[in-house]
């Protein structure tokens, strides 16, 4: 086993996390890139810090959530991309210590997602808006990007690295063991040793010489990196993070190699707070995509976007009960699982553990179901996973014609239709023996 692979053990046994963004963006409430779509100066954006007060602020209560949903870990914005660190850093003002609330709100987190059981992440943003030393005019995201003020501005962006570095210096020290680092993102010439890769990461890895680490130092949630390429740069990172988007074939390496993934979406359309937007995915749709995920060897992890105070909204609380209530009699099947390596059944997914094959049906047979993509000599004895009991196979007359295929039948008689017990996603555990038996 490589040193990604033996890092990355927990991470792709565990399957599913919660991403939590929050921020002074939470007061306006318009989502986290509010401070750049709406082009506000870093001096005005700053107006926000007094009104932090984070009076509802409980993580001990987040972490629990995150644990009945079913979540094997969580990670919190550290720093977004406006630059207000939620720790206390020693070397900028710009913090929640600062703030009405007078709080390290990290220290906090990271106590009570271990207390919980829980691995435990930071994010921390490779971009800064409120920085001086920050590129800004004509910097593709910065608020000012458009400003003629800064046009022939003079910044020390080595002072600005030296800073970014120093922070998370102290996010790897001051915090005890942490599980995963997310940074985010490198975009246009800001890849890469622009952000001074090699040395950053060496010193993560002198602290934390076990922390797994995203590919977003040379990437965003677009791209792959040098994580999949047949040399990866030092700094590619253990895991490929695509956002908002799930890879059509799940993700390998150019030598065939399945790679660690993790699809990061939101619940809504927004990571940061936004009361106005309203699409929320259902619960089994979320259900469903953290199934493809795992059929196709990723990771989810879903995202919460707490309001000012600190509270989750009502809708989140829904989604999160519905997903955990789904995973305390299905979880068997997603973790510690990956793909089964056989062709997609038209009526849903498959997942594998050891020796044992899970079906996922989502779609409702006519008659019996076809256990396509198996063989159907290795396939041994089919239970319900919600409930331990036995599934019928379901070969008959009408399944003559197809003698190479196993049939399984949802009642009694397998030429009978028999709607699906639990709609979102029906679960089978089939055993599958050794294909040398």
């Amino acid at each position: 086993m490589t040193e990604r692979e033996t890092r990355t053990q927990w991470f792709t046994e565990a399957r599913f996390g919660m991403f939590i963004h929050w921020g002074l963006y939470a007061i306006p409430g318009r989502g986290e890139w509010y401070m750049s779509e709406a082009k506000i100066p870093a001096e005005q954006y700053e107006r926000y810090t007094q009104e932090f007060t984070t009076k509802a602020y409980d993580p001990r209560d987040w972490a629990r959530r995150a644990k009945r949903a079913g979540m094997q870990y969580v990670v919190l914005t550290a720093k977004h991309h406006d630059g207000f660190c939620l720790f206390d850093s020693k070397l900028t003002d710009y913090k929640s210590t600062n703030a009405p609330c007078g709080r390290d709100l990290v220290r906090e987190f990271v106590d009570a997602v271990r207390a919980e059981g829980l691995r435990v992440g930071l994010y921390y943003s490779l971009i800064d808006w409120h920085h001086p030393d920050y590129p800004k005019y004509k910097d593709i995201n910065h608020p000012m990007r458009e400003n003629p003020m800064y046009l022939n501005e003079k910044i020390d962006f080595d002072r600005y690295l030296t800073y970014m570095h120093g922070q998370i210096e102290e996010l790897v020290t001051n915090y005890g063991k942490i599980d995963i680092l997310w940074f985010d993102y490198a975009y246009d010439e800001l890849r890469g040793e622009a952000w001074r890769a090699t040395e950053l990461v060496r010193m993560v890895r002198r602290h934390q010489p076990d922390v797994i680490i995203d590919n977003r130092l040379e990437t965003s949630g677009e791209g792959f990196g040098s994580l999949v390429t047949e040399q990866p740069a030092y700094y590619s990172g253990d895991f490929v993070s695509p956002e908002q988007i799930l890879p059509p074939e799940g993700i390998r390496n150019v030598c065939g190699e399945r790679v660690p993934w993790e699809l990061c979406t939101t619940m809504n359309n927004n990571w940061g707070y936004n009361p106005y937007d309203t699409d929320y995915k259902p619960a089994a749709m979320l259900i469903r995509k953290l199934v493809e995920c795992v059929s196709k060897g990723g990771n989810m992890i879903l995202n919460v976007g707490p309001d000012a105070n600190g509270r989750f909204n009502l809708e989140s609380c829904r989604l999160l009960d519905d997903i955990g209530a789904w995973l305390a009699v299905n979880g068997e099947s997603i973790y510690g699982c990956g793909s089964a390596d056989v062709p997609k059944p038209d009526w849903g997914w498959y997942t594998k553990k050891d020796g044992r094959i899970y079906a996922h049906i989502l779609e409702n047979p006519i008659g019996p179901l076809a256990l396509t993509g198996l063989d159907a000599k290795r396939v041994g004895a089919v239970r319900r996973l919600a409930d331990g009991s036995e599934v019928l196979r379901g070969e008959s007359w009408i399944t003559n014609a197809y003698e190479n295929l196993a049939f399984v039948t949802l009642g009694t008689i397998p030429h009978f239709t028999y709607m699906l017990p639990d709609p979102t996603d029906t679960v089978l555990e089939i055993e599958y023996k050794d294909a040398c038996l």
